[in-house]
């Protein structure tokens, strides 16, 4: 089950849409869903659960909670809308399209794709234009 709440303003207009598509890319990997929490928070929440839990002091998009067993994929993932929107600008995409991004890069990282390396970041973002590509929103 996928859940989408929000600890800010933040009202998705597509959520059914999306969740289907999750499901979908995850299901198309040979993956199953538990419960997957997409949180949506501002930079302030997210920057502070950056600091108290990764000790990181900077502005993030996404911060993911793997609780997942096997194949099987359960998580927290909290997003920042705030960050959504200024990446949307900076990078001249649309809202939606950058969050469906962030989204499904969260979900990448359950099923243990990776993006520390050059090399690894080519593969997510290979992936994540793949499920991208599958979005009709």
């Amino acid at each position: 089950m996928i859940n989408l709440y929000t600890e800010t303003n933040f009202c998705h207009k597509y959520e059914k849409e999306f969740i289907n598509w999750l499901q979908n890319c995850i299901n198309s990997r040979n993956f199953k869903e538990d419960e997957i929490n997409y949180i949506f928070v501002d930079d302030v929440y997210l920057h502070k659960m950056n600091m108290d839990y990764l000790q990181h002091d900077t502005y993030t998009d996404i911060i993911t909670f793997d609780y997942s067993v096997g194949k099987t994929l359960s998580a927290d993932i909290y997003i920042s809308v705030d960050r959504i929107r200024e990446n949307s600008e900076i990078y001249k995409t649309e809202f939606y399209t950058e969050l469906a991004r962030v989204m499904i890069h969260g979900i990448l990282h359950l099923m243990k794709y990776k993006d520390k390396t050059e090399n690894e970041k080519k593969q997510m973002r290979k992936q994540e234009d793949i499920c991208l590509s599958q979005l009709k929103f």
